[in-house]
């Protein structure tokens, strides 16, 4: 979709003032605007997944797939990067392609969670609500944990 957007100018030779048109590409700048958010709102995302790597209550997984989605779209170079990181890298391969998660992952994870959970909700925080809130917290990712397939590495 192209718009004409009509500037005037003066033609200093002749001394007079003739239009001139620009066409611009609509679809290409809002396409350009929509990939820069993108990067950004993938950056966001891996930020706060490599958060909850420290924080059992963000989850990390779900962070680090919303960003491989918001730089497949928007940067090759980013996803690339993103894909083959030797930090991430194959734990996002590994999850989007349905191998699972490691069981030292899994162990260390849920032995956190379990541990960052019951210090907040018994310690922390006073509110009753609050502690129900956060002891179903860790039960749904416990259990999203422990039905995710087991990454099976080096035979065993």
């Amino acid at each position: 979709m192209e718009e004409r957007i009509c500037t005037e100018y003066k033609d200093e030779s002749a001394g007079t003032s003739e239009p001139l048109i620009e066409k611009v590409n609509k679809s290409k700048a809002k396409s350009d605007l929509v990939r820069a958010a993108l990067i950004v709102l993938g950056t966001l995302f891996l930020v706060t997944g490599t958060v909850g790597i420290f924080l059992p209550l963000l989850p990390t997984t779900p962070f680090f797939l919303l960003s491989a989605a918001c730089y497949a779209r928007s940067s090759k170079k980013f996803y690339r990067w993103l894909l083959y990181n030797r930090i991430f890298g194959s734990y996002i391969r590994n999850y989007r392609e349905g191998k699972g998660i490691a069981l030292r992952v899994k162990v260390i994870t849920l032995a956190l969670l379990s541990g960052t959970i019951i210090y907040s909700a018994f310690f922390v925080v006073d509110a009753l609500y609050w502690q129900i809130i956060l002891l179903i917290i860790a039960v749904g990712v416990t259990i999203h944990i422990l039905k995710t397939r087991t990454l099976k590495q080096n035979g065993y």
